[in-house]
């Protein structure tokens, strides 16, 4: 990566929310390596209270998590923020079926598999970022695509 497309980053903010400390440092510190502010959170239950609109360009939300799912989250986070960006991160199989059901209208196109390399994390933020903001609250429900 360039310096410029470093500095570029420096002013994009992210959320990680995953229950697991070393997925959390992990991610944390190789996206801090590619230029982005990062911050975590361990509890999901803890990110709604200060949660502020406009704060984060995107939250990379971990599926399972104890008291709360990243999906619950999601739509807890969407109350005070339409536009959020967000990324599924996950260990286990695709939610696909799960995440139609809870949200039969909300377009997402970021699910990621875990493991995953810092560079493919990475490109899939990128790709997220670049996309248009959603001019509809709620367009029709795509299926994602799962980086790899």
């Amino acid at each position: 990566m360039d310096a410029k497309n470093h500095a570029a980053r420096s002013y994009i903010k992210i959320l990680i929310v995953d229950d697991e400390p070393d997925i959390r440092t992990i991610i944390k510190k190789g996206l801090e390596l590619e230029g982005y502010k990062v911050d975590e959170e361990a509890d999901p239950r803890r990110v709604i209270p200060k949660y502020h609109p406009g704060h984060y360009d995107l939250v990379l939300l971990d599926i399972r998590m104890p008291g709360m799912s990243g999906f619950e989250l999601f739509r807890e986070i969407r109350k005070v923020d339409r536009k959020v960006k967000v990324c599924f991160i996950t260990a286990f199989e695709m939610f696909y079926d799960e995440f139609r059901r809870v949200f039969p209208k909300i377009h997402v196109n970021c699910f990621i598999r875990k493991p995953a390399t810092i560079a493919q994390l990475a490109k899939a933020i990128q790709d997220e970022l670049a996309r248009p903001p959603l001019e509809d609250d709620e367009p029709t429900l795509t299926q994602p695509r799962t980086k790899e």
